[in-house]
């Protein structure tokens, strides 16, 4: 390989990643050196998986944005919510919303209150969750914590966005229930890029509540041993 053909190639890359104009393959490699191909549904078949409530909170996203910002605001945290920078940006999704499989570093924001009981802004503790593959979907599951979200991302006809259907673990259960098998623990929401290596899982009007639950995800190279 030539000098002036090594020095195109270099450019050809760096322009790529600058302006996010070209598609390479990846390959993704899980823990343990499992190699795993993540495939994304090129439908939206979550509209006929969700229920009618979830389809419901889902479509009201952007209103769940409104009310818990402007909540959160008027009891006096914007200073709090601009700290969180783009994580709090409403409609801050990015082209290319699948992941990467792996271990997640996962802190959880709440925003907003139904009957204005509890905080408007509340900032909890980092934990972490692993996203793998699933036949052609990709799993998320919250591993600590008494109350462990855990499903699945299907494709949308939103390109920015991909939708999380999935179910609560409670105290000491292994795993999550079924989505669909239990209802009041049924977790349905909106997962995002918003950064270079940053996602975010925005659950609008959840049933604890709260106006928007609004997962940060960031994957790091291994989980530290427990």
């Amino acid at each position: 390989m030539t000098l002036h053909f090594r020095f195109r190639a270099a450019l050809l890359v760096a322009i790529c990643l600058t302006a996010s104009a070209c598609i390479f393959p990846i390959k993704r490699v899980a823990p343990q050196g499992t190699t795993v191909t993540a495939v994304v549904p090129n439908n939206d078949g979550w509209t006929g998986v969700a229920s009618d409530a979830d389809r419901d909170r889902i479509n009201r996203t952007a209103l769940a944005w409104q009310l818990g910002l402007a909540e959160a605001r008027e009891r006096g945290f914007r200073d709090a919510i601009r700290s969180e920078g783009k994580l709090l940006v409403s409609g801050g999704g990015l082209a290319r919303p699948a992941p990467t499989p792996g271990s997640y570093r996962c802190r959880l924001v709440t925003l907003g209150r139904s009957g204005k009981r509890g905080p408007a802004f509340e900032r909890f503790k980092p934990f972490f969750c692993y996203i793998d593959v699933e036949g052609d979907l990709f799993t998320i599951v919250k591993q600590t914590g008494s109350q462990r979200p855990a499903g699945r991302l299907w494709a949308d006809q939103i390109a920015t966005r991909m939708i999380f259907l999935g179910s609560l673990a409670l105290g000491n259960e292994e795993e999550a229930r079924a989505y669909g098998a239990d209802p009041r623990r049924d977790v349905a929401g909106v997962f995002e890029r918003i950064a270079p290596f940053v996602w975010r899982l925005v659950i609008p009007f959840a049933q604890d509540g709260t106006t928007l639950q609004v997962f940060e995800l960031t994957p790091v190279p291994e989980q530290p041993k427990t």
